[in-house]
């Protein structure tokens, strides 16, 4: 017994090390990243992400429950274009830093080693920063819906994803800064920058309805977009890239996760109906 129990323990330590060692090969920290607005400790984040669970699961929903929705319009065309506008220049971001482009074709798989190449990849960790940002922001996308009481659209899905993106941004930023995750933030910019444009032409009123048949092909660039990543994960791996184990298993778990949501979203939402034929 004695002897099962101290193997069980030499196990679990020699467990311990092995992660803390993994752990400490993969970890980068930057001084002038980690000083940057929201980035220096989890608890910021993580403080934002507990009022807004409660305020749109809880704390909203008995608010409104009694009044009548807000009329919201200004303030949702302002947001719309604010985040059309800003997404783009995330975008605009990285294909116009000077060398941005050329380094993360030659070097996405086995990166430059930071202290050598420490200017470019600050820039491209404002773009990553800026891109936080935006997660952060986007959950003000719930706050109006809760405040317009469309309650019915705070699903697992809406959320989970919301919550998730900021908190996974922020960890990335903060521990990881490689250059792995830029492909899939250029995507997923491009991808709100359409559907915030979307947006805002759906808030000009109900004139605009006939021009908005491509609403479900939002959601289509969305499912194509998790599909495009899982493959960019899939190849660092098949091609035995230089990049942190951990992040990238967690990610991959994570996009499928998003792309199994996103499918079944669309499934449910679009997918046509069989017609019920009567008899006599």
């Amino acid at each position: 017994m004695a002897n099962d129990t101290q193997s069980i323990l030499s196990f679990l330590q020699e467990t311990k090390y092995q992660v803390l060692e993994l752990l400490d090969k993969e970890l980068v920290f930057d001084e002038e990243v980690d000083s940057w607005f929201l980035m220096s400790t989890p608890w910021p984040i993580i403080s934002i992400i507990v009022v807004y669970l409660l305020f749109v699961l809880k704390i909203g929903p008995n608010f409104m429950k009694d009044r009548e929705p807000y009329k919201l319009k200004n303030i949702m065309l302002c947001y719309n274009i604010f985040q059309t506008i800003y997404n783009a220049f995330i975008l605009y971001w990285l294909f116009f830093t000077p060398g941005s482009l050329k380094y993360l074709w030659n070097h996405s798989c086995h990166p430059i080693d930071r202290n050598e190449n420490q200017f470019l990849l600050h820039e491209l960790n404002k773009g990553s920063w800026y891109f936080f940002l935006s997660k952060v922001v986007d959950l003000l996308d719930t706050i109006f819906f809760v405040l317009r009481k469309k309650q019915s659209q705070v699903t697992f899905l809406h959320v989970y994803h919301h919550s998730n993106m900021a908190v996974t941004c922020w960890a990335y930023l903060r521990f990881i800064k490689g250059e792995q995750a830029t492909l899939p933030g250029v995507i997923n910019s491009f991808i709100h920058t359409v559907m915030y444009f979307y947006y805002f032409l759906a808030a000009l009123g109900p004139q605009m309805q006939p021009y908005l048949w491509w609403k479900k092909y939002l959601t289509r660039m969305q499912i194509i977009q998790f599909v495009i990543i899982m493959v960019w994960y899939v190849g660092l791996l098949t091609f035995n890239c230089e990049f942190p184990k951990v992040y990238m298993c967690y990610m991959a778990a994570n996009v499928g996760l998003f792309l199994y949501l996103f499918s079944l979203f669309y499934s449910k939402t679009y997918a046509k109906k069989p017609k019920i034929v009567k008899t006599n």
